[in-house]
């Protein structure tokens, strides 16, 4: 049975490896990108408390040894049902089963200048913009006289009060508590403000009460302006404006609002559902297909009766899915009966900051918070990377800057070739 998965998240790598060295089976991996990453741990690249390197793979060197998985460099164009072909944009490539598991792209609501000038979140590349970006503005903001010009490169709007935005939120909080005063003492008297903006009326939003509760507390204690039932509209002329008619200055708008699916030519409207999401079975087939298949979230499956409206978008759906699909693929080939997908909901975390997390257990029914949620959370996430190389050398940086309360990575990797923003003396 020839498969080919359309990319290498958290979904597609984890059905490729349950199918690995088994000869019934001829994968091929398809991905934009030459390795896998982890983007739980993105933004700790963007604030520059891992390397690139600590949260990523390449995918050749990871799939080496298996005989029957190969990995294709390309992006994904079109699908032709009919001949069973995708075609990506260096070729085509027959299959005997497609499968989606190209995750989600940033939402930006339609907001043009939104999308033209915020800084995304979503990408080891976007956490590697950001990071240049930052960096390029502090320096710049100490060269600045006036101090209403200086304010607009030191303030940092966060918008979503998902996971992202929270945790964000917090590393930056504690960085400019920490290291930042002690690395720019020009800017040691400056006055310089995070806000994290969200619509809702509470952080982290499909956690317990008092998760959301204990976030607010710890995010307020650290001195983040937490903005509530407030939602970006516009993003002009280094102006954050909200829907509320407040503005705020900054050069810094951090995007972690929303995803949404991709809809990819080849297959009919009526396989989408809600989020341009493609709507799936209890066996994670598209409707309206015959052997193409979704997982993780770019899928939306309204079968398992605990979640009628849809899995989260999160990790853990599309760790099980690529799994579950994998041996559902194992019981085609071998005459057996198909086992529908049923979601085993392991709990929601957020990391807040130092010795800071909360943590929310379904089965008992269980909330933690403060230390020993950071400690779980730190686990949780060492133990996901998918190689030994990359739980090792998280784990050294963590516990570094752990206990140096420091962590010397701030290079600006790719500096500007031209100064775009010039700043002059009568500033």
């Amino acid at each position: 049975m020839k498969i080919v998965i359309i990319g290498g998240g958290f979904a597609g790598i984890n059905l490729a490896n349950e199918l690995a060295d088994n000869e019934q089976f001829d994968i091929t991996l398809v991905d934009k990108n030459n390795y896998n990453f982890f983007p739980p741990l993105i933004y700790q690249v963007a604030t520059a408390y891992l390397e690139p390197s600590s949260i990523s793979y390449p995918f050749r060197k990871y799939f080496r040894g298996k005989d029957n998985i190969h990995f294709r460099l390309g992006e994904f164009l079109e699908v032709k049902p009919e001949q069973n072909i995708a075609v990506l944009h260096n070729g085509e490539i027959s299959y005997d089963a497609l499968v989606f598991a190209t995750g989600a792209e940033t939402n930006y609501f339609g907001m043009e200048n939104v999308q033209k000038n915020a800084i995304p979140m979503k990408t080891l590349n976007d956490a590697i913009e950001m990071r240049n970006k930052l960096l390029q503005r502090m320096e710049k903001a100490t060269l600045h006289k006036n101090s209403r010009e200086r304010r607009k490169y030191l303030n940092i709007v966060v918008a979503g009060g998902g996971p992202t935005g929270v945790e964000v939120s917090g590393m930056f909080a504690e960085m400019r508590r920490g290291v930042l005063r002690k690395e720019y003492p020009e800017l040691k008297t400056s006055v310089s403000n995070i806000y994290l903006v969200d619509g809702g009326d509470a952080l982290l939003a499909p956690m317990s009460e008092q998760s959301q509760k204990d976030t607010y507390e710890a995010l307020s204690k650290l001195g983040v302006i937490i903005k509530l039932n407030s939602r970006v509209t516009d993003y002009k002329d280094d102006t954050v404006h909200l829907h509320t008619g407040e503005t705020i200055l900054s050069k810094n708008l951090i995007w972690a609002a929303g995803v949404s699916a991709r809809v990819f030519n080849g297959l009919p409207a009526e396989s989408y559902g809600r989020g341009r999401r493609m709507s799936v079975d209890a066996y994670n087939k598209v409707f309206n297909t015959n052997n193409i298949y979704a997982i993780g979230d770019t899928c939306i499956q309204l079968t398992d009766e605990d979640f009628p409206h849809g899995h989260p978008q999160v990790a853990q759906v599309a760790i099980q899915q690529g799994k579950h699909l994998a041996k559902n693929f194992k019981n085609t080939v071998q005459n057996e009966p198909l086992v529908p997908f049923k979601y085993n909901d392991k709990g929601s975390m957020a990391i807040i900051g130092k010795n800071k997390a909360v943590v929310d257990l379904p089965k008992p029914k269980m909330h933690f918070k403060g230390f020993i949620a950071w400690l779980m959370w730190l686990f949780i996430h060492l133990i996901s990377l998918i190689t030994y190389r990359n739980r090792l050398t998280t784990f050294w940086n963590w516990m570094t800057s752990y206990f140096s309360m420091d962590q010397p990575l701030r290079m600006i990797i790719r500096p500007e070739k031209k100064h775009k923003e010039p700043i002059h003396e009568n500033n």
